[in-house]
């Protein structure tokens, strides 16, 4: 049996004796701890499997917990003992003793599998850290300080991710980046404030892809991160609730049940909370032209409640054909109220006028997310396989504001403004997906996929007129916004022995329209793409491998990228929309090498992006009035080097650490301005965990980003601390959280903007973070075989 077909076979065993035990009497108890060989951390989820020496079937198993422990009883008495772990050697275990009707096996040693090409997994107690050949795969489900947590304060601790206060996502210090949800585009990933309705306990893992193949959608000009959500797979009625509570204000509820029978498979998960979101802002505006300086402090606000419930089936019609349906509702109630101060100075530092801005912002956001999915896998070899699916997404806003400034001393700025929103998307996507192996050596992918992206947002901004509200028709407008994007393509995979390759290329094109309803201004571009990619590792011995990988990608301007009527929230710093924006493409090679030194796992990465067409906001000042729009602006090329590493100085102590570094070169200008410039930034984020006895564990987050410069921008660094405490109960069905985030209230985003004209320096803070949380699982699994062996 090859390598792969082995590691399908052991995923396979795993999942029968993952869904339970036997229903026989059982009286033997065998007990024992799995290890890693070299660093003698315990392995958890391992699969312990007992099987009939004579049928070589399973009799009854079970899995390893956090600590590589495993309990299991059998009442057979013809039997071994099969210890294995996916990326490991497994173990069959012939010789025991039986004393009062016990097996103490003790420590059982897995080595790591040296055959392995194209995955290289290193083990992390916290989040299991998987090495693939295009993608590095993250497992969430036992980070401490991810208690009570959104997906986008995940993202925040994943190694090469980033994540701004404003919500930004970044990688390797780029943005850009496509974020999907189970593989696919989701209504959840288009505003970041969107990712609160997901919760950590409902993440299995994320993957993230520095260098996608052709076989993703070419979007994203720095890669894509992949947010796989939890999925229960044994039979029975399992489930699991969560409970969480915060300061400020972060309560959350979370039921997540699972009914699995031989034919189907339904699965539901319910949250619901609130959660409270202040901001401390300060912003400088200093006209160089006239010498007037506005002061603007205060605090903004986001105030949520969120509803979320997902249900869904799968249906197997037999061994090799599935369906799986589903559907998602997430609602949010929003109140987005801001308190700000504002002074203005002349030239000669004298106050000229004192006012006081305060907001009152309503909204209801509901989104819907549907998916119809068919499955074959073919008799033929377990990997090929056909899939089509069809999602549709829509998401709404009606929002409505009023705004009211009040002076205070001096010059009357007495005002009364209110602003109306209703916004509607709908987004869909259709997909086929073909993989077919020639040979153990052979194989190929091809498929398609069409996107539908159909938007509107009717903005409307009023002014209060001798008591009466009049439309200010400078700044009202409907957008609309139309982009259809068609995609093919293949890859094509070698593997033996120590070194494998897989090229591909993948065909986009592009159809987007823009249209401003109330003054008729319309936009039309189609454009045609080839996206190549290629990748290759090489296994130089057991303990080091090389991987290589080169992709075109793109990143098309988005609706808040080209939609110019934004909001008013601060009259005084206004971000708007451009929509002759034209797409950035970059190319993006990486060099990545992966060590196996005793006790200690290193991964080494060298990379470089060339990115064209580069979109930057371009600030400009007339009057104190800061306005932020985008344009594309010369080029961009990073040279950067990764680093990741876990060291286990002892048992009870492992530290994993990330660190990314990159230089860049700009070159570009707008109008009569040049923008050429070089810099470099880099990012650090260290992970400390310990084991105390009792069943306590106790992390320490340490992260750091530097100082780094855009066109215009000067950002300052950021350093903080994050911090989680989990403690088991009730047998190990049980876990309480506490975690702090932001521990020394010191994640601060500051950011200068020097000109000729104008000066400008804001500053936000969110503090800090304190979450309780409580976590149950509840459930029985009963073991099921099936005839053919068919379903993963």
């Amino acid at each position: 049996m090859n390598s792969r077909k082995k590691h399908i076979t052991q995923l396979l065993l795993c999942f029968i004796l993952l869904i339970g035990g036997t229903s026989v009497a059982q009286n033997i108890k065998i007990k024992g701890q799995v290890v890693e060989e070299n660093s003698k951390q315990p392995l958890a989820f391992a699969t312990v499997a007992i099987t009939d020496i004579d049928s070589k079937k399973p009799i009854t198993g079970t899995i390893t917990d956090d600590d590589g422990k495993f309990n299991v009883e059998t009442s057979a008495s013809n039997f071994h003992i099969e210890v294995s772990f996916m990326g490991f050697i497994s173990k069959t275990i012939t010789q025991f003793e039986i004393k009062n009707n016990s097996i103490n096996l003790g420590l059982i040693s897995l080595a790591e599998d040296a055959e392995q090409l194209g995955e290289v997994v290193v083990q992390a107690e916290v989040s299991r850290n998987e090495f693939k050949l295009d993608k590095r795969v993250f497992n969430i489900g036992r980070d401490i300080s991810s208690t009570g947590a959104s997906a986008l304060e995940v993202l925040s601790n994943v190694p090469s991710v980033s994540v701004s206060i404003e919500g930004a996502i970044s990688l390797r210090g780029s943005e850009g980046v496509q974020v999907l949800i189970n593989g696919k585009p989701s209504i959840l990933t288009e505003d970041s404030g969107a990712l609160g309705s997901i919760t950590s306990d409902m993440i299995e893992k994320i993957e993230v892809i520095t260098n996608p193949s052709a076989k993703y959608e070419a979007e994203g000009t720095t890669g894509i991160i992949n947010i796989v959500i939890k999925k229960e797979e044994r039979k029975g009625v399992n489930g699991s609730i969560t409970l969480n509570a915060g300061v400020p204000d972060n309560n959350s509820v979370g039921l997540s049940l699972n009914k699995r029978s031989e034919k189907f498979n339904l699965f539901t998960q319910i949250g619901l909370g609130r959660r409270s979101r202040p901001q401390d802002n300060i912003n400088i505006n200093n006209d160089l032209d006239n010498g007037n300086i506005l002061y603007n402090t205060g605090q903004d606000y986001r105030d949520e409640k969120f509803y979320t419930i997902t249900l869904g089936s799968d249906y197997y019609i037999n061994d090799n054909n599935v369906i799986t349906i589903s559907g998602n509702y997430a609602f949010e109630d929003e109140d987005q109220p801001s308190d700000n101060n504002f002074q203005l100075f002349d030239e000669n530092e004298n106050l000229e006028s004192e006012w006081n801005r305060t907001e009152v912002t309503e909204a209801a956001n509901p989104k819907w997310q549907y998916e119809l999915q068919y499955k074959r896998d073919f008799e033929d070899h377990d990997d090929h396989d056909l899939l089509i699916s069809a999602t549709g997404r829509s998401f709404s806003k009606d929002q409505s504001s009023l705004f009211e400034d009040e002076t205070v001393s001096g010059t009357n700025m007495d005002r009364e403004q209110r602003t109306r929103t209703d916004f509607g998307e709908n987004t869909y996507t259709f997909k086929l997906d073909y993989t077919k192996p020639f040979s153990d050596k052979w194989s190929m992918e091809t498929g398609a996929q069409y996107v539908i992206n159909d938007v509107s947002n009717d903005y409307e901004v009023q002014d209060l007129v001798n008591g009466d509200f009049e439309t200010d028709f400078g700044l009202t407008n409907v957008f609309e916004f139309n982009q259809d994007v068609l995609g093919i393509y293949a890859t094509g995979a070698y593997q033996s022995g120590k070194w494998g390759v897989k090229p591909g290329l993948r065909m986009e094109y592009t159809n987007v329209n823009t249209l401003l309803v109330n003054t008729d201004e319309a936009n039309s571009q189609s454009y045609f793409n080839l996206f190549p990619s290629i990748h290759t590792s090489y296994k130089i011995s057991d303990a080091v491998s090389i991987q290589a990988g080169y992709s075109n990608r793109i990143y098309r301007p988005r609706l808040w990228d080209l939609n110019p009527f934004f909001n008013i929230r601060n009259n005084y710093n206004i971000r708007q929309g451009n929509p002759d924006l034209q797409p950035e493409y970059t190319d993006s090679y990486e060099i990545t090498s992966i060590f196996d030194i005793g006790k200690t796992a290193l991964n080494f990465g060298l990379f470089h992006r060339y990115t064209t067409d580069v979109i930057e906001r371009v600030v400009t000042s007339v009057d104190n009035v800061i306005v932020q729009r985008p344009e594309n602006i010369g080029t961009n090329s990073t040279i950067g080097i990764e680093f990741n590493t876990k060291v286990s100085p002892a048992k009870w102590l492992s530290f994993n650490v990330d660190f990314n570094y990159n230089n860049f070169k700009r070159v570009g200008s707008y109008e009569t301005k040049v923008f050429d410039f070089k810099g470099d930034q880099w990012n650090s984020k260290i992970l400390a965990k310990f084991k105390f006895p009792a069943d306590i564990d106790f992390e320490a987050t340490g992260n750091y980003n530097s100082k780094y410069q855009t066109i215009q921008f000067e950002v300052d660094d950021i350093a903080f601390l994050d911090l989680g405490l989990r403690k088991k109960i009730l047998k190990g069905k049980g876990v309480i959280n506490m975690s702090v985030r932001d521990v020394f209230n010191s994640r601060i985003n500051e950011r200068m903007t020097i000109q000729d004209d104008f000066e400008a320096y804001t500053k936000s803070m969110r503090g800090r973070f304190v979450t309780f949380g409580f976590s149950y699982g509840f459930g029985k699994g009963d073991a099921m075989e099936y005839s053919g062996g068919r379903r993963r």
